[in-house]
């Protein structure tokens, strides 16, 4: 009978991987050294297969599909970002399992053999599995691109997966890698809300999953959390296990935490406060606000930017030549006008995703200064 024998949720911020030296070092030095717990513990537990629940920035499936609920079942998971590379054989048993299983129990799974997996992936691959000789099974779920599974929906998903896991022989690892609040991309961006992250990790310390579970995708938004549906299906797969926190540091615009559920150390990382529900945030009720779906009008501007994110040579081209390209890539008018200041607030308020906006802008500027061409607007 198969177990699950270790779970956790952790950040997976670009800039544990970057270290740019405007970051508080010491914070993010603190959120590896957890992450290394987890990874020896690993070597503890010896899973046979480690199931990375991971998410999609704007990345592997848009603009050609964009999927609640994905697995890749290729022979082996591909992940890069910012000059680091990971290929880690995928435990084919498991993802067909899973695959086969979920769709059996009534969840409409995804699957593509091969994928190009971001930081969201490699995060947990530099830090946590370490190269250590275990197959994993990489898994999305859509959290930036509305509508948003629900919570439910998200919990039943884990539920779901811990019935394929305990038919099968093996020894399962779990990672929830995600959160917690940010808004990278948006004017919020320096806003985190750090007090509903507390509530958090007290609701999961003191065994509340629940308490979760009364958010909304739109909510979940509006506190910069979405990246709590991965922990979500962790819980779920996991059921009512207490948490630990190993870390959380509020930086400058991301709180970065990191919590193990099991194995349960007894131990509690956060000290007693009383701390209101939500952490006293006050929701406006107003729908999505910082990510949205891309509608017909803004979608010719938002695959646009993620064509020029992808494709060096075409940068390369649009900084030479802007109006042509964007016209080459169907941008006119304001977004065309947009598109061309390379910055992430104009791109915004233009109909941009958040993620899209601030990922492309990044690279552009950077082939823009490789070139030798002046930047008059910034991120």
């Amino acid at each position: 009978m198969g177990e699950i024998v270790w779970a956790a949720g952790s950040v997976h911020a670009p800039q544990l991987l970057t270290r740019p030296p405007q970051e508080d070092q010491a914070q993010l030095q603190a959120g590896i050294d957890a992450m290394g717990v987890l990874g020896g513990e690993l070597d503890e537990t010896q899973p046979d297969v480690f199931i990375l629940i991971g998410i999609d920035h704007v990345e592997t499936f848009f603009p050609g599909s964009v999927p609640a609920f994905a697995i890749i079942t290729g022979d082996t998971a591909t992940a890069e970002f910012a000059g680091h590379e990971y290929e880690v054989p995928i435990h084919q048993e498991m993802a067909t399992a899973l695959l086969n299983g979920l769709v059996a129990e009534g969840i409409d799974l995804a699957y593509a053999h091969e994928a190009l997996l971001g930081h969201a992936f490699a995060t947990p691959l530099e830090y946590i599995h370490q190269g250590r000789a275990i197959p994993i099974v990489p898994m999305f779920v859509n959290v930036y691109l509305p509508p948003l599974p629900t919570t439910h929906r998200c919990i039943q998903v884990g539920e779901a997966m811990r019935k394929v896991i305990e038919a099968r022989p093996e020894k399962v690892a779990i990672l929830a890698s995600g959160g917690l609040s940010h808004y990278p991309g948006t004017w919020k961006y320096f806003y985190p809300e750090y007090e509903f992250d507390h509530w958090v990790i007290q609701e999961l310390e003191e065994g509340r999953p629940d308490s979760l579970l009364e958010l909304s995708g739109e909510q979940l938004d509006e506190v910069g959390n979405t990246e709590l549906l991965p922990w979500l299906i962790m819980l779920g797969a996991t059921g009512n296990q207490r948490g630990e926190l190993l870390s959380y540091q509020p930086t400058s615009h991301h709180g970065h935490g990191v919590m193990r559920f099991i194995p349960d150390r007894g131990g509690r990382g956060q000290e007693p406060r009383d701390i209101p529900k939500f952490g006293g945030f006050e929701f406006k009720g107003q729908g999505y606000e910082f990510y949205t779906y891309p509608t017909l009008e803004t979608y010719p501007l938002n695959k646009a930017l993620f064509e020029l994110r992808r494709d060096e040579a075409l940068r390369a081209r649009f900084v030479r030549d802007m109006d042509g390209v964007a016209a080459e890539l169907g941008v006119t008018g304001e977004q065309a006008a947009a598109l061309k200041t390379m910055s992430t607030d104009v791109l915004a308020k233009a109909g941009a995703h958040g993620i899209l906006a601030i990922t492309t802008t990044l690279t552009l500027q950077r082939s823009a200064k490789e070139a030798g061409i002046e930047i008059t607007s910034v991120a």
